[in-house]
């Protein structure tokens, strides 16, 4: 989902600089949604799990996406299915991105420890080669949705500022340990409304337990549809969140995202569009010196699993504080 959300900024800049193009993206139906806002961007939806499933299912969906007749191909992906798929789509001009597998690899096993390129830059890099002009400097981002009679009953209009927090993550090695996350959200209910997004039966269970109508805690999990949670995050005033899709759904849209990071690192380019450094707070490298394990936080010591509460809550608390004051003038 996070490496979906990250092409939305950039197809933004590119349409924006190049109104004259028509975009058709092909991904999986659920993300379409992440697209809403785009000028001239379709979805077109690939369903590989049935009908588009394996080499037969790929050949299939090339027949579909024949008649678009597309003058050029930007595999933003390069994985096996677009692999396969490209050829048959029977375009000749074609980029694929470069994703930097050496220099992450490197980075994973120490030989390096420094700012590899962004995902944000490796996708508008694919658009510079087929030879569109995109600069991702001074972005621009939709305005707050109007919100559904359904999310104002859940979350009202209260007079504070919103602040959105996703707890979770793919790998519990990049997850802040929910006891302390307990205390963060306990102490910023003191002065916001906290809004709690997740997904799944088991994140909707640990979220219900969070929630408290007295003390303005709110689970948004399981209640919303992805069109109506993407109003919700589009009116936060910040979003704290993992090295997680959710940082990068609040990204795309121009708010402000604090994330909380394990045993992952920014260094691999994966930090929220157009978030400041100092947004990414980091776990303590000198009590946790392999990090980064891995890119993606499926690999790890087991004595690194909670490498993300080396942050304190009074760290994360003050943080957010310090970027959306609770009141003017504090």
């Amino acid at each position: 989902m996070g490496d979906v959300a990250m092409i939305v900024p950039v197809l933004r800049a590119l349409t924006n600089q190049n109104p004259h193009l028509k975009i058709t993206v092909l991904t999986r139906k659920f993300f379409t949604p992440f697209f809403r806002d785009l000028d001239n961007v379709k979805v077109f939806p690939a369903h590989v799990k049935d009908k588009h499933k394996g080499v037969r299912g790929l050949y299939k969906l090339s027949r579909e996406i024949r008649p678009l007749k597309c003058d050029a191909v930007a595999d933003l992906h390069n994985v096996l299915r677009s692999k396969v798929l490209k050829p048959m789509l029977g375009i000749r001009k074609v980029v694929t991105i470069h994703k930097g597998r050496k220099e992450k690899k490197a980075l994973v096993k120490g030989k390096i420890f420094e700012q590899l390129k962004t995902t944000h830059q490796r996708y508008a890099d694919v658009f510079k080669a087929l030879g569109y002009t995109i600069d991702l400097k001074n972005p621009t981002f939709p305005k707050p949705a109007t919100l559904s009679e359904n999310s104002l009953k859940l979350i009202g209009n209260p007079n504070k500022k919103r602040v959105g927090i996703a707890p979770f993550a793919a790998h519990e090695s990049k997850m802040y340990p929910l006891e302390q996350m307990e205390q963060v959200i306990e102490r910023l209910s003191q002065d916001y409304q906290v809004l709690l997004f997740g997904g799944g039966k088991k994140e909707t269970q640990i979220l219900s337990y969070f929630e408290s109508k007295e003390k303005d805690i709110i689970n948004l999990s399981g209640q919303l549809t992805l069109d109506e949670e993407l109003d919700v995050i589009s009116n936060l005033d910040i979003m704290l969140s993992m090295d997680s899709g959710n940082a990068h759904l609040a990204a795309m849209m121009g708010i402000k995202t604090i994330t909380i990071w394990g045993v992952t690192h920014p260094f691999a380019g994966f930090t929220p569009f157009n978030q400041p450094e100092d947004y990414c707070l980091l776990s303590d490298r000198n009590q946790y010196p392999q990090i980064p394990t891995s890119i993606y936080g499926n690999k790890f010591p087991e004595d690194y699993k909670q490498a993300a509460g080396s942050t304190s809550v009074e760290t994360i608390v003050e943080k957010v504080k310090s970027v959306i004051p609770a009141k003017a003038g504090i």
